[in-house]
C-alpha cells in the first residue's frame, strides 16, 4: 500500500487500486442498486419496496407481482442498465483514442449504420421477429464502422472523426428518405424505436446485450494499459511493445460491437456516450481502466434514471426512455461543456 494506492498481483497479472477511485465507484454502484430497487417498485402498478426485496430474495410474493417484476420490469431494468453501460464504455474509449472530448460513438457512423438497417427491416418486413433486429443491426453497424476504418486508415484522430461524421450524415440522409416513403402506421412504430425505447425488453434481448458487454469490456479493459501507454507518443509506445495500428483496430471493433448492440436492442439513445465519460472525469484521479468502469456505472444510472422519470412524469403513460434522457442530457451536456470549456 502506498500513497498511490495498492497493487494486487496474481499469476503474473496485476491491478492497481486507488482508494479514492475505488470508493467513488462503490458509491456509484450503491446508487445504481438503490435506483434499480426503486425502478422495480414504481409504475402504473406500484409495488412496495419490501415486496421487491422479497422477490429479489426469491420469496413468495404472489402471482401478479411476480409476473410484473419478472416478465415486465426486470428485463426492462436490466436492458436499461446494460445499454447505458455499453454506450458509456464506447464513448469513453472513443474519446480516449481520438483524444477528443467531443467525440461520440455515433459520430463514427456505427449508430447510423445499425439504425438504417433496422429501420429498413421494420419497413420492408413488419412481421419479422424481434430477435432478427440485433443481427441486422450488428451487421449494419459493423459495415459502417469498417467503412470508416478503411477510409480513415493512416490518418489523424481528428480526420477519423470527421470521416465518421460525414458517413453518419450520409446514412442519416438515406434513413430520412426511407421514413418519408413509409406509411403512417409503420412510421409511428419506427419513430418510437428511433427515439429510444425499452418497450420490447425481454430476457433474450438482455442475454444478447449481456454477452456483447462482457466480450467488448473484456477486450477494452485488457487493452486499457496499452491505450494509456499510447498517450506518450507513437515512437515511445512502440519501444514499450505497443502496436498502435493493432491497438486502434481492436478498439474500433469493440466500439462497433458495443454501439451496434445497444442500438439494436433499445434504439437510438443519445447523450449517454458523450456525457458519462465527462462525468467520470469529475471523480478522483483514476487510471483509464477505472475511469471506464466509472463511466459504465454512470451510463447505466443515466438510462435507468431517464426510464424512471419517463414512468413517473405522465402516469399512466410511459414515455420512451430517449425523451427524458434528452431532457436530462441536453442541459447536463451544456453545463459540462461550459465547465470544461478550456480542457476539451
Amino acid at each position: 500500500m502506498s500513497s498511490h494506492g495498492f497493487v494486487w498481483r496474481a499469476a503474473g497479472f496485476s491491478l492497481r487500486f486507488r482508494p479514492q477511485a475505488l470508493l467513488a465507484n462503490l458509491w456509484l454502484l450503491l446508487a445504481l442498486v438503490l435506483a434499480a430497487v426503486l425502478s422495480l417498485g414504481l409504475g402504473s402498478h406500484a409495488i412496495a419496496p419490501g415486496t421487491v426485496l422479497a422477490w429479489l430474495s426469491l420469496g413468495d410474493i404472489g402471482w401478479t407481482p411476480s409476473v410484473i417484476l419478472g416478465q415486465l420490469r426486470a428485463p426492462r431494468l436490466a436492458l436499461a442498465m446494460l445499454s447505458g453501460a455499453m454506450l458509456a464504455l464506447a464513448g469513453g474509449l472513443t474519446q480516449h483514442v481520438t483524444r477528443n472530448g467531443l467525440a461520440d460513438p455515433s459520430l463514427i457512423g456505427v449508430k447510423a449504420g445499425a439504425a438504417l438497417c433496422i429501420v429498413a427491416l421494420i419497413l420492408a418486413f413488419p412481421a419479422a421477429p424481434l430477435g432478427l433486429r440485433p443481427v441486422i443491426g450488428l451487421a449494419g453497424g459493423l459495415a459502417a464502422g469498417l467503412a470508416v476504418g478503411f477510409l480513415a486508415r493512416g490518418t489523424s484522430p481528428l480526420t477519423f472523426v470527421m470521416i465518421g461524421f460525414g458517413l453518419s450524415w450520409c446514412l442519416s440522409s438515406v434513413l430520412v428518405v426511407l421514413l418519408t416513403s413509409a406509411d403512417i402506421r409503420s412510421l409511428q412504430r419506427v419513430m418510437l424505436w428511433l427515439a429510444g425505447s425499452l418497450e420490447g425488453a425481454d430476457w433474450p434481448g438482455v442475454q444478447l446485450a449481456s454477452l456483447i458487454l462482457i466480450v467488448a469490456s473484456a477486450i477494452i479493459l485488457s487493452l486499457a494499459r496499452h491505450a494509456e501507454l499510447d498517450d506518450i507518443g507513437a515512437e515511445k509506445a512502440a519501444t514499450l511493445g505497443v502496436r498502435q495500428a493493432w491497438l486502434r483496430s481492436l478498439c474500433l471493433c469493440a466500439v462497433v460491437l458495443l454501439v451496434a448492440g445497444a442500438v439494436s436492442v433499445v434504439g437510438g439513445l443519445g447523450f449517454v456516450g458523450l456525457i458519462a465519460p465527462h462525468l467520470a472525469r469529475l471523480l478522483p484521479r483514476q487510471s483509464l481502466r477505472s475511469r471506464l468502469v466509472s463511466a459504465m456505472l454512470i451510463g447505466a444510472l443515466l438510462v435507468l434514471s431517464a426510464d424512471l422519470a419517463g414512468a413517473m412524469l405522465f402516469l399512466p403513460i410511459r414515455l420512451p426512455v430517449g425523451i427524458p434522457l434528452a431532457m436530462i442530457g441536453a442541459p447536463m451536456l451544456i453545463l459540462l461543456l461550459w465547465l470544461r470549456r478550456n480542457r476539451i
